[in-house]
């Protein structure tokens, strides 16, 4: 659970700030297109996101890639109490988008998390709900949006490659494309 906490606001922060794209369409990847979301991430569209309604200005992520904070062994060594000591990494995640329309309660994200080649999620979760998550609320108004939101990566997630997978629309039954996301994080 703490890996869902700590994986879903990086990917709904970056649902603010990113072109729509398609992770379960039919549309197809054309060899040579550039997917990668602008700005510092590991974050690429799933698809061409010409007909999308969140138009990605950027996306910035510090440190890039995410990582694990390394445990400093001398003070587990040295310090009686080392349990208070901070294990995690903190993300910061920046980003700014523009939204063609407005997003209303109902909106969606198919979400997917694989470790290694084990899926551990794959739900359709409430976009207004997860949302709240980077301090935003339903409706989502037309128009530029800026966030900026420090998560806590905490020390438990175990190494590994994670691959994720975000796809978002708006309320069904239109169940327009907002935006699709997807990154490969090493921890």
């Amino acid at each position: 659970m703490k890996l869902i906490s700590a994986l879903a606001p990086l990917l709904l922060s970056s649902l603010v700030a990113s072109k729509s794209i398609s992770f379960f369409g039919s549309d197809q990847q054309v060899l040579g297109d550039d997917l990668t979301v602008p700005g510092t991430s590991p974050l690429m569209f799933c698809s061409k996101t010409d007909d999308f309604i969140l138009a990605i200005e950027y996306i910035n992520l510090t440190p890039n890639p995410p990582e694990k904070l390394v445990i400093f062994q001398f003070l587990q060594l040295f310090q009686a109490n080392a349990h208070g000591i901070n294990r995690g990494k903190t993300l910061k995640v920046e980003a700014a988008g523009t939204f063609s329309q407005d997003i209303e309660e109902g909106a969606y994200i198919n979400l997917q998390v694989k470790y290694g080649l084990i899926r551990l999620i794959n739900q359709e979760a409430d976009l207004c709900e997860q949302i709240k998550n980077v301090d935003l609320e339903c409706p989502i108004k037309k128009g530029l949006t800026n966030i900026t939101k420090e998560i806590e990566l905490p020390k438990e997630i175990p190494k590994g490659k994670y691959t994720v997978l975000a796809d978002a629309y708006t309320a069904k039954p239109e169940s327009k494309k907002i935006t699709c996301l997807t990154t490969t994080v090493e921890f």
